[in-house]
């Protein structure tokens, strides 16, 4: 380690910032835990990139994404959480106490270290699913299929996730057009079988999207056929990724056991990863429900883990 980096230690270490980040946080701090979450780089997660939430506890009008993760920000603060921007870019979980770089500049060392840095969806990259993300482009159909309830909406994928969540907008939508690059697909037989199943169903096989249309909102998607080279032009008023997940687990490869999708291992049950005193929660160790609020539940499992662990090495 270099002499002219900045040092500072503290109790309890949280990076990521999402509804498990801020909701240990505030569990954290009510402990008297004293922790200090970096919010990285997307303060707030992947919340922020979502309009209505509709489905979170507590909020019967339904609270834009942003708003809401404003809201358990300040929480946190009010509860006396140390709420800095930053990121994590490089951690040392050799020993104790765990050192963690942010923003490749200030070292922390922590007796006890949270990590709440979220997944990102993966994207087609297209310009066009940029200019229309939240305006009809979504990667969460169980967040945002209610607001297409009765029109005519797109999905692509071909996995047991796209499979689950087109059957998911059938029972909502007209019809759902199933977008799959190849002639098969990845999901599960039974899964497949659902699918084709499911009268609203279409699905167009070796298909990939070349541009979804719209101004302002999707109001379709251009495919091009890989076996014919035929375009086709559908009309949606949605248009649903579920190309998968990437967790944001990176840094970590190599000091924590992850699973083979590079999501963090935790003890079934509890937030503990395979290195004492290193809890894990929300969508970085969740690859089943990623929902805001089982992260939040996560986030609290958490604080209170760390908290015992703190604890037990007072006391020892």
């Amino acid at each position: 380690m270099e002499n002219n980096q900045q040092q500072e230690h503290v109790h309890l270490l949280i990076i990521g910032s999402g509804p498990a980040g801020y909701t240990a946080a505030i569990y954290a701090s009510r402990a008297n835990l004293k922790p200090v979450l970096y919010q990285g780089i997307q303060p707030g997660g992947q919340l922020t990139i979502t309009t209505e939430v509709e489905n979170y506890p507590g909020y019967p009008e339904g609270i834009q994404g942003p708003e809401m993760m404003v809201d358990f920000e300040k929480q946190a603060s009010r509860m006396g959480a140390d709420i800095r921007y930053g990121m994590a870019s490089a951690v040392d979980l050799s020993s104790q106490p765990y050192k963690v770089t942010i923003d490749e500049e200030k070292v922390i060392t922590a007796d006890a270290l949270i990590i709440a840095t979220g997944a990102s969806a993966k994207w087609l990259g297209l310009p066009s699913e940029q200019r229309l993300n939240g305006s009809g482009v979504s990667a969460c159909a169980v967040c945002d299929g209610f607001f297409f309830r009765g029109k005519e909406v797109a999905i692509v994928g071909a996995g047991d996730t796209a499979a689950e969540e087109a059957l998911y907008l059938s029972k909502m939508c007209t019809t759902v057009h199933m977008i799959v690059r190849r002639g098969e697909m990845r999901a599960s037989k039974v899964m497949q079988d659902r699918v084709l199943k499911t009268s609203n169903i279409i699905v167009y096989w070796n298909s990939e999207t070349l541009e979804v249309l719209g101004d302002g909102k999707v109001e379709g998607v251009k495919l091009l056929n890989n076996k014919t080279q035929a375009e086709t032009v559908v009309p949606v008023s949605a248009f649903f990724v579920a190309i998968g997940h990437q967790p944001n687990s990176g840094i970590f490869k190599g000091q924590l056991e992850l699973d083979e999708q590079d999501y963090i291992k935790t003890v079934p049950g509890t937030s503990r990863t395979s290195v004492e005193g290193v809890f894990a929660c929300g969508d970085v160790q969740d690859k089943i429900y990623r929902q805001a609020v089982t992260a939040a539940g996560s986030g609290c499992m958490a604080a209170l883990d760390a908290e015992r662990y703190l604890s037990a090495k007072e006391h020892a």
